[in-house]
């Protein structure tokens, strides 16, 4: 998920887009999640040597 869609502000100005703002959200609460597999080896990188490496 990009990080811009969860971090973006919401204004609401009147109470129908009020309504369907908190329907979104009731509808997303009950959403199931999908499990994801990982399927390739990872590890955690901490030095900026390598972080600069793998981001050339």
């Amino acid at each position: 998920m990009a990080t811009k869609s969860f971090l973006k502000n919401i204004v609401i100005k009147d109470k129908k887009s009020a309504t369907k703002f908190i329907d979104a959200l009731e509808k997303a609460e009950n959403k199931k999640v999908k499990k994801v597999k990982i399927n390739k080896l990872s590890e955690n990188v901490t030095d900026g040597e390598q972080i600069r490496k793998i981001f050339k």
